[in-house]
């Protein structure tokens, strides 16, 4: 038995993370990350505040759900409802989570920055 082509083909192998095949014939692959999401302006950004307990031990949290463009973004958008509310939070699959029930606050916070926001939810 012999090691010699499981080798060579590890070690001629190409990171293309997670690229099998294409049907396309003139693909070309590109290193790197993807192109980046461009940022949306905050009037045309169609935001979603809900108020959520499940699976905290129920502890309640302010979502921010809809956010559309680049991380950074979305993390500076978080940093400020955060120093605002003068509570920690986090994000997490793209949404805002905001410790505590700050619904209101978020949703005046966001309209004052030119969001379209509504409350969501119960």
């Amino acid at each position: 038995m012999t090691l010699l082509p499981l080798i060579m083909a590890n070690k001629n192998r190409k990171n293309r993370s997670g690229i099998v095949y294409s049907t396309n014939p003139d693909y070309q692959y590109q290193h790197g990350e993807e192109t980046p999401a461009k940022n949306i302006d905050a009037q045309k950004q169609d935001l979603r505040v809900w108020l959520d307990k499940k699976a905290r031990r129920g502890k309640q949290v302010t979502l921010v759900k809809g956010f559309k463009g680049q991380k950074h973004a979305l993390k500076e958008l978080e940093k400020f409802l955060k120093s605002k509310c003068g509570v920690g939070g986090s994000i997490k699959d793209g949404e805002i989570i905001i410790q505590g029930n700050h619904q209101d606050k978020v949703v005046d916070l966001l309209l004052s920055k030119g969001y379209q926001v509504k409350k969501a939810g119960g």
